[in-house]
């Protein structure tokens, strides 16, 4: 009998999913809540056929390198692949698996959860419960934003954006988005309206961003764009951490440049606990766990491995960042 292929995963993922993997491979999955270093990456990947990965993983060059030739397929299991050097792998033939469509409605649940909770103070008014205070009910008492009938500005109209919008229209609001290309269709279908990038941040009350990460992206939001919002907006980030300047936030928020903001990501994570954005009230801080419904996780799970199980057959994988990998190569 052939000796099964190795495959090592960075985490663990759902049981259901692993057995399935543990039936045609032998798998070994790091057992630490935190992620593995680049020192146990690279000491590991020398002798695998296929690598499951998180956002957290750095598989940059060196790592990819490490593992030729024996490495066959690297599977992500979230949607981004940022911290993965895919231009290296696609140079040795290795294809790139990821998890897309699979968490756009998780995520923009999520979106709408840190919008309303930051509106609303809902961080705020839970903290107080539970220290004990319970302030009687008075006309001022933890008085915040009204979500119903505003302007929302979303920056990055795709799957999720759009998902985002759909909600939006339940709540009657005025939608404005700015994005790479103007999307006519979603414009017939949402009624949302394509603005500049000035313009959104001017206009909006709540601003919800859905852009893909790239390098013109760092730090997109800064203190030139906070200057520009208006004082009683609301930031919402579930995109990537690395989109907002951390320093201009906690100064925005800080001096109530803009009302609060509700982030699931930051740059860098997890943030550092002596970070000043964490002794502030108007914000709400999730730790990078919009797409963390059960039933989506376990949905990315599977879809990692049946990435990992084709990739290690020699078939293309269902989940492709790299389907130029699977392209004749010139002579």
């Amino acid at each position: 009998m052939a000796n099964k292929s190795q495959v090592f995963i960075t985490r663990a993922i759902h049981p259901e999913a692993l057995e399935k993997l543990a039936a045609e491979t032998e798998v070994e999955v790091w057992p630490e809540a935190y992620p593995p270093s680049k020192d146990v990456l690279l000491q590991k990947i020398g002798s695998v056929n296929g690598l499951l990965t998180m956002l957290t993983d750095p598989i940059d060059e060196e790592v990819i390198a490490r593992g030729t030739p024996a490495l066959k397929v690297i599977a992500q299991l979230a949607v981004g692949y940022d911290n993965i050097d895919v231009a290296a792998a696609t140079r040795r033939g290795i294809p790139v698996g990821h998890t897309p469509g699979v968490l756009t409605e998780t995520t923009a649940d999520f979106a709408w959860a840190l919008m309303m909770a930051a509106a609303r103070r809902v961080g705020e008014a839970e903290r107080e419960v539970r220290s004990g205070l319970w302030q009687p009910w008075g006309p001022d008492v933890l008085t915040g934003l009204d979500v119903y009938g505003k302007t929302l500005g979303i920056i990055g109209l795709g799957r999720i954006g759009k998902a985002v919008a759909r909600r939006a229209r339940g709540f009657s609001m005025r939608i404005l988005y700015n994005n790479a290309t103007r999307d006519l269709e979603a414009e017939e279908e949402l009624g949302v309206e394509f603005v500049t990038f000035d313009r959104l941040l001017a206009q909006s009350d709540f601003i919800s961003l859905h852009l893909y990460y790239s390098p013109e992206a760092r730090h997109l939001i800064n203190r030139s764009a906070f200057e520009q919002m208006k004082p009683n907006a609301v930031l919402v980030n579930t995109a990537r951490g690395a989109v907002v300047d951390p320093e201009a936030l906690t100064w925005a928020l800080q001096t109530r440049r803009i009302a609060a903001a509700g982030i699931d990501v930051f740059d860098p994570e997890p943030i550092p606990p002596n970070h000043p954005l964490l002794e502030l009230e108007n914000v709400v801080i999730a730790p990078h766990i919009a797409s963390a419904g059960i039933e989506t996780r376990q949905k990315m799970a599977m879809m990692s491995v049946e990435n990992i199980l084709a990739g290690l057959k020699g078939a293309p994988i269902p989940y492709c960042a790299n389907p130029q990998v699977y392209e004749p190569r010139g002579t």
